[in-house]
């Protein structure tokens, strides 16, 4: 899961990928922990740490 997600980070499309329900934005992944820094889409200014596995993607 951590490599999807970095491949979704780097491209330059927008993939529609939800935390909690919550459409969210892919700032950075850190493999080795299998983490990612994200941000919801309506909260731009609010960025946490969540586990790769929590995201899915529509």
């Amino acid at each position: 899961m951590a490599k999807r997600t970095e491949k979704i980070a780097s491209s330059p499309i927008m993939a529609n990928v939800t935390y909690n329900e919550r459409s969210i934005y892919i700032e950075h992944v850190d493999e080795q922990n299998g983490t990612a820094s994200i941000h919801s889409l309506d909260e731009p200014n609010k960025k946490q740490s969540v586990s790769v596995t929590s995201l899915k993607e529509q």
